[in-house]
């Protein structure tokens, strides 16, 4: 929705695909750490998922594998862009993005599993994925602007209208 309305957007989960794929630069290590998920020669996204999800300690060892990669190319990408940027990011606390407003996303906890069921994941591991995130309260804490996405996608689409205007035209002392 924001490309649509010409909002540049770096999504950090898409660069994790391209970092962990064949030809990327962390797909060595995360292959060498878990060969169960390789298939194919490629790294099973959600068999990866279903380990590191469930393990604290494994999720803290995939991210230093692929973080630096990740956000070295947001930090690329970021120069080569002017305008509106909006940087993708599922996570609380990268000192490199503090400077920038944090625009949340915020959806009930139900409806966020209920979502992500409804993408195909088992309820046990949508709990495990959204247990290893930060809760709905600290990412509204840390929200500039919030976007809300509780109902339907043609209220989203009126929302983050808003929002663009907003971003496109902050108001005097922003």
């Amino acid at each position: 929705m924001l490309q649509e309305l010409g909002v540049h957007a770096i999504d950090a989960d898409s660069i994790g695909h391209d970092v962990i794929a064949p030809d990327g630069p962390a797909f060595g290590a995360v292959a060498d750490r878990w060969p169960e998920v390789v298939t194919e020669g490629r790294i099973d996204r959600a068999a990866l998922a279903t380990v590191v999800f469930r393990n604290p300690a494994e999720l803290r060892e995939l991210e230093a594998m692929t973080h630096p990669h990740i956000f070295g190319r947001i930090a690329t990408r970021l120069q080569d862009l002017s305008g509106v940027v909006v940087v993708e990011i599922p996570l609380l606390g990268r000192p490199a993005f503090e400077s920038m407003p944090r625009l949340v996303v915020d959806c009930a906890d139900d409806i966020r599993l209920a979502r992500l069921i409804d993408r195909g994941m088992t309820p046990e591991d949508a709990r495990a994925r959204m247990a290893t995130q930060p809760g709905r309260a600290a990412w509204l804490a840390s929200a500039d602007i919030v976007v809300p996405n509780h109902d339907d996608r043609e209220t989203l689409w009126g929302a983050v209208q808003k929002t663009v205007s907003l971003l496109e035209n902050p108001p005097e002392g922003s």
